[in-house]
């Protein structure tokens, strides 16, 4: 039987000791590694995915060895609510390499979503984990909110489209599903990999290209992440650029919340 969830708020986990709350006055500071996704009645989608881009991250920085991250893993799956809507983030502290459960309820989620298209230059030290820049991106959200948007794109120095600052960027030029380039600095989303996988089951070709904002005018551009899944931009602001009806959102969005899939047991 599953064990009551921990309450609202940050937990730090001790191995054998499982998760205590953090106080308030100690809560926070740099994140080396974050990884997060939505529970939504108890179920989760891609959560494998997600355990084992966090384990990754965790080894890329010298985070704690494998058996302990397992623990880790076991001990907040054990405890994240069966019931309601969940936005759980793990995080592994910079300095003190401590794991924490960040347990938050889930935000609205959105079907649509207004872009700033005036285009951020990636501010990101490290633009391929995520973690140590979230509260760099939550400025960026911020000045984007100031301009009636709720996102912003993060381009390159040459101009390119990357990402948002919490999501990854589609779009379609004709019957072409296409996204920027792995070699340049973007996060590895595990929503765009499903995306990607299911193109591939169907036939349909995927191109990675190298796009400004201005050449994405007239495309359905769609924001993908862990929390929203697909969101199809709806408006752009900042210049004038034209939205055509999302025609292939909608069935995407279904198959994507057909994933969802129960937490394990253990």
């Amino acid at each position: 039987m599953t064990r009551p969830a921990v309450a609202e708020g940050l937990w730090t986990w001790t191995p054998g000791r499982g998760l205590a709350p953090v106080p308030d006055q100690v809560a926070g500071g740099r994140l080396l590694v974050a990884d997060s996704w939505l529970v939504r009645e108890g179920r989760v989608r891609a959560y494998d995915r997600h355990r084992e881009r966090f384990a990754r991250a965790c080894g890329d920085c010298g985070g704690p060895e494998p058996r302990r991250l397992a623990a880790f893993w076991r001990d907040v799956t054990a405890v994240l609510p069966r019931t309601g809507a969940w936005f759980p983030r793990v995080e592994l502290a910079a300095g003190s390499l401590e794991l924490r459960l960040l347990l938050r309820p889930a935000p609205p989620l959105g079907t649509g979503v207004r872009l700033w298209a005036a285009g951020q230059s990636d501010p990101r030290t490290a633009p391929r984990r995520k973690g140590p820049d979230l509260d760099t991106l939550a400025r960026v959200r911020r000045r984007a909110a100031g301009e009636g948007a709720e996102e912003a794109v993060l381009i390159a120095p040459s101009g390119t489209v990357l990402e948002s600052a919490t999501a990854g960027v589609l779009w379609w030029e004709d019957d072409t599903l296409c996204l920027p380039p792995p070699r340049l600095p973007v996060l590895p989303s595990v929503t765009a990999g499903l995306i990607q996988e299911r193109a591939q089951r169907s036939g349909i070709r995927i191109a990675h290209r190298e796009r400004t904002v201005a050449e994405l005018d007239g495309r359905e551009v769609w924001l993908v992440n862990a929390l929203h899944g697909i969101r199809p931009v709806t408006g752009w602001t900042g210049r004038p650029m034209r939205v055509p009806p999302a025609e292939r959102a909608g069935e995407w969005r279904m198959w994507l919340d057909s994933l969802m899939e129960p937490l394990p047991a253990d």
